[in-house]
């Protein structure tokens, strides 16, 4: 069986999604630990109840990115984990750390790749006047937020939306296909080819597309 490492910031929501879906019997991995860069992040709470070992590096206490990237990557490193998973991981992280867990570190972006990288993703898709929203789960690269695409979830942008009501819709469609794509990956069925990521296996639903109602 797989294992992975949840980094986190804060709540983690994206991390409780992951956690339930262990818990049902969903997604066949071992969740080895969860690392926060903040002492205060709640999630550590939630992974402590569920049985998960925890760990806090404070970014706070380093000089340099650097020299915090290279405290994680050790941190990580400790439990052997097969992936890397952010949910809600707060910094932007060194190509060195990005290049030493190349191929096997996710990232979950509540955008539809490549628009609207960055913050703020809600109210400027507002802004712009998009009629779709979305999610995408993709492998980290040096170039924040654009690494290779696992799988994206779409969400109508309605009349009289606002920012908080579409981030509502993105966030339950994240905690939909975050557990799918980590699923995948301990499956086996993820390839890197070319730069463009390849399902070995049919895809739930058919597509890397998924709607709401959709899978």
């Amino acid at each position: 069986m797989k294992s992975i490492v949840i980094l986190i910031s804060g709540r983690g929501s994206n991390m409780e999604s992951l956690l339930q879906a262990v818990a049902d019997g969903a997604l066949p991995v071992r969740v080895a630990a969860v690392l926060a860069n903040r002492p205060d992040a709640k999630g550590l709470a939630t992974a402590t109840a569920a049985g998960v070992a925890t760990r806090v590096v404070d970014h706070k206490l380093f000089a340099s990115r650097e020299a915090f990237d290279a405290a994680l990557a050790a941190a990580i490193d400790s439990f052997s984990p097969d992936l890397v998973v952010l949910a809600g991981f707060m910094r932007i992280l060194s190509d060195g750390f990005v290049g030493h867990f190349a191929g096997r570190l996710i990232n979950i972006h509540p955008s539809l790749l490549p628009a609207f990288p960055g913050l703020h993703t809600h109210q400027r898709a507002l802004d712009e006047g998009v009629r779709v929203h979305g999610c995408t789960v993709h492998f980290v690269t040096p170039a924040l937020d654009h690494g290779p695409i696992i799988v994206q979830a779409a969400v109508p942008v309605v009349d009289g939306d606002d920012a908080a009501r579409l981030a509502a819709r993105v966030l339950a469609q994240e905690h939909r296909v975050y557990p799918l794509a980590v699923r995948w990956f301990a499956e086996g069925r993820l390839q890197l080819c070319d730069g463009k990521v390849v399902c070995a296996a049919p895809q739930d639903g058919g597509s890397a597309l998924i709607s709401p109602g959709g899978v």
